[in-house]
């Protein structure tokens, strides 16, 4: 059984090009970072959950959430072929339950803020926006978007961002937690427009202080679909060898 079954809706994404030395201190043991056409990105994500089951029961008051996080991409090569996932820096939601079982099952840096989000849309487009309110501060992260989706080119830059179906997690130098994330491939659409109102250094820490004043090399909005997160299993790559 799936540890948990969900949707993911209405993601947006910031994706912004960094040096590999920023990543450097938040890698995994037995992970390499991913780059897209020599370029490191790191990314930020918003997106709610929907439908949300853990080990097929419905928590009261967790089945319907929002989430952003600031996460960047890895690979690692294991029998073969080359597995691709992604790392997070934090991941923000507002039940604390939610919190307290990543971080202490699956060693994730989860924190519990304050979260509204909004939907919106009209004949030709759309608003979608994610709030989170850190040191009495409101952070936004908002898009405008064209309301027909459109499915995503192979080989593209939207592509390496959507399809890392892998998760790890930094335990300690030497262990490192990974699970697998199902979904089939995601419908996106066209960004008009978009507003990024955050203090990253507040927010994710003073490393990426430097995100404040960069702006993203590129702004997405994927349609997202059922997501299942499979139980974890901890590696220790040294002992591979």
């Amino acid at each position: 059984m799936s540890f948990l079954k969900a949707e993911w809706r209405k993601l947006a994404l910031a994706n912004y090009a960094i040096p590999p030395t920023k990543l450097k201190p938040y890698l995994p043991m037995g992970t390499e970072l991913d780059l897209w056409q020599g370029n490191c990105y790191v990314s930020l994500v918003g997106f709610k959950f929907v439908n949300t089951r853990v080990l097929g029961i419905k928590v009261p008051f967790h089945v319907n959430f929002e989430e952003v996080n600031l996460r960047f991409y890895v690979k690692r090569y294991e029998a073969g072929e080359w597995k691709r996932g992604v790392v997070f820096i934090k991941e923000i939601v507002p039940k604390a339950a939610i919190t307290f079982v990543a971080n202490t099952l699956y060693k994730e840096n989860y924190e519990t803020l304050p979260m509204k989000h909004l939907w919106d849309e009209n004949k030709e487009e759309q608003i979608v926006a994610y709030e989170w309110l850190k040191n009495k501060k409101w952070n936004k992260f908002s898009i405008r978007a064209a309301k027909a989706s459109t499915t995503i080119s192979p080989a593209s830059e939207t592509e390496f961002i959507t399809e890392h179906y892998w998760g790890y997690a930094k335990i300690n130098n030497k262990k490192t937690n990974e699970y697998e994330v199902t979904h089939p491939k995601w419908n996106t659409y066209e960004v008009l427009d978009y507003e990024i109102d955050v203090d990253f250094s507040a927010v994710y820490g003073p490393s990426f202080a430097f995100l404040n004043n960069q702006q993203p090399t590129s702004v997405m909005l994927a349609e997202g679909s059922e997501i299942t997160v499979e139980n974890k299993r901890t590696i220790n790559p040294q002992l591979l060898f």
